[in-house]
């Protein structure tokens, strides 16, 4: 007897499934309306409950310009919301702000074009892009039916349920090894970035975010190796499919699991930093590589001394999390910098004697570890105790000058920098909701970082097409061919939007000459931006100007002074051009 035979036999044992096979179409509209009607009302009433406030209509892309927000400075302050907070809390925040951000949806992927990245980008056309594109529509929609299926389940023999939802789960793993391969970690093409004894001592690291298979990871990692010619390290967060890695992101933003890759990514991490051949390890993040990058980096704040810690900087793109962590190793500086925010902080005399380290916040050439200039040797050749900037300053009188420094702003991790655009909805459902603190409270969670907020037509999520051809588009030669990031672009040569005095709200942020990524505009200390960082802007002076100086992207982004394989300047420039002897 065939299935319909048997929905029309008089004799059918279960009326109730018959009817929901007569009617499935009808049934499927009214649970995903009744679904999504529950959800919206529900994250409505308790959002009202807990005194959230109605957001702003969402900004029209149409002017590209580019806001600055200095580093939260951090505190012991937590309220509610934070996302130490119960799971069953944070979800309903998520699905509250998640259907108030849903206007950028459409933003994930749009634009489609341009694809000025070629291969590289996500949406262009070729075999491998349509491929995955082919592959994630199947999923997207298998998805679907199935979590409007699964109320059926309760209608069914618990055999026939359990082995329907395995039969689907082993489908959608089959159909997601065509997209993800078989190895979690990747190298980029040496013909993008060739190992180098000049970057010798540094380890890049990339961890991916949403529907990303091994061919866009490749892409991804060979893209950042052509862009910063520095070999890359791919951490392949493998994807099951859209839906379902929203909802892995939800269960790891919100319960704090920490998935294979996370542990992957924690354990390669670790090594670098322990390894001495590396001074500096970069971890790149994009998406929901931000939640999981941020896992790995509360792991290694919990068990890594801060000397290690020193060598790490952190970049991301469309972070997905809900914090950052990046906290102060005295509270004596940070102190200092939340009462002084508009001002450089100088290192407090109580925290004067900070050992000096082989990380990468000194100079490569220390006095304190060879002979100095008349032939005696160091105190720690002599002693054995680890060299202050105190010691050094006292018995290097009669040495040659040189430049020592301590970890910038007295950070536990070097430099942390976040880029965003204002219409990804990832962005906006992740850090630009959570760095902003829109209702100005001094204990929303703590995000810290300096943060590039990016309004631009071309604004979307993808990470090589929207984010790095945005902001760190490629040049050509004369043939054509891509020979490296491009010196000079729209994002990077754009002015920082100055602030209205009194835009200020009361969560504490830094200085801009506290993030040591700042470049000497000229080379002298009277050419150093001057000025306070506001939460919705940037900074501001008479006439938005800064003495004489218009600040600019490409002046406050550390991670573009890594660009076509240079280097940043290790010291702020205060503590470059001082010297000892």
């Amino acid at each position: 007897m065939t299935i319909l035979e048997l929905i029309n036999a008089p004799c059918y044992p279960d009326p109730g499934i018959v009817f929901v096979a007569r009617n499935f179409p009808l049934y499927v509209g009214s649970v995903l309306a009744v679904m999504v009607a529950g959800l919206l009302y529900g994250s409505r009433i308790f959002a009202r409950s807990n005194g959230a406030q109605r957001q702003k209509p969402p900004p029209q892309p149409a002017m590209d310009h580019t806001e600055f927000i200095g580093s939260q400075v951090g505190g012991e302050s937590v309220i509610n919301y934070s996302y130490t907070d119960m799971p069953w809390r944070l979800m309903m925040w998520d699905i509250r702000y998640f259907f108030t951000f849903a206007w950028a949806l459409p933003w994930v992927l749009w634009p489609v074009r341009p694809c000025d990245g070629d291969h590289f980008d996500e949406l262009s056309f070729t075999w491998q892009n349509m491929w995955c594109v082919v592959l994630h529509a199947i999923l997207g929609v298998l998805q679907i039916l199935f979590i409007l299926a699964l109320p059926l389940a309760f209608l069914l023999p618990v055999w026939l349920a359990a082995t329907g939802i395995a039969a689907f789960f082993a489908l959608n793993w089959v159909i997601c090894l065509g997209l993800n391969g078989s190895t979690i970690t990747f190298d980029s093409d040496p013909k993008y970035a060739p190992a180098l004894e000049e970057h010798a001592h540094e380890q890049w690291i990339f961890l991916n975010g949403v529907a990303v298979g091994e061919a866009w990871l490749k892409s991804n990692i060979n893209r950042l190796a052509l862009t910063f010619k520095r070999p890359i390290i791919g951490v392949h967060n493998r994807t099951t499919g859209i839906i379902f890695d929203v909802v892995e992101c939800l269960v790891q933003r919100n319960f704090g699991y920490a998935t294979s890759d996370v542990r992957a990514a924690y354990k390669i991490i670790k090594e670098k930093l322990y390894n001495p051949q590396y001074s500096k390890v970069v971890f790149i993040l994009h998406s929901q590589g931000g939640i999981e990058g941020g896992l790995v980096l509360d792991w290694l704040l919990q068990e890594l001394p801060y000397d290690l810690l020193s060598k790490l900087e952190v970049y991301t793109f469309g972070n997905a999390s809900n914090h950052f962590n990046n906290p102060h190793r005295h509270v004596d500086s940070q102190e200092a910098e939340k009462n002084n925010p508009s001002t450089l902080t100088q290192i407090p005399t109580t925290i004067t004697e900070i050992p000096l380290t082989d990380s990468p916040v000194e100079t490569h050439s220390m006095v304190s570890r060879r002979r100095l200039s008349n032939g005696s040797k160091s105190s720690f050749e002599t002693n054995g105790r680890v060299p202050t900037l105190t010691s050094i300053s006292k018995e290097s009188s009669a040495s040659h000058a040189t430049t020592y420094t301590v970890p910038a702003s007295d950070r536990a991790i070097a430099h942390v920098e976040h880029y965003a655009h204002t219409t990804d909805f990832v962005a906006l459902w992740g850090i630009l909701h959570f760095v902003t603190n829109e209702r100005a409270s001094p204990a929303m969670p703590r995000y810290i970082g300096r943060v590039f907020r990016r309004t631009s037509p071309r604004g979307g999520h993808q990470f090589s097409q929207h984010y790095l051809n945005g902001m760190f588009p490629l040049a050509r030669n004369d043939k054509g061919e891509f020979i490296g990031c491009a010196e000079r672009n729209e994002f990077m040569d754009s002015v920082v939007e100055v602030a209205k005095e009194g835009t200020e709200k009361d969560n504490v942020r830094e200085a801009v000459e506290i993030s040591w990524a700042l470049i000497d505009l000229a080379g002298g200390e009277e050419n150093i931006p001057k000025g306070e960082v506001a939460v919705h802007g940037s900074f501001h002076e008479e006439n938005g100007k800064i003495n004489g100086h218009k600040a600019r992207v490409k002046d406050l982004s550390r991670l573009w002074q890594y660009r076509n394989g240079r280097s940043p300047p290790s010291v702020p420039g205060d503590l470059r051009r001082m010297t000892i002897g």
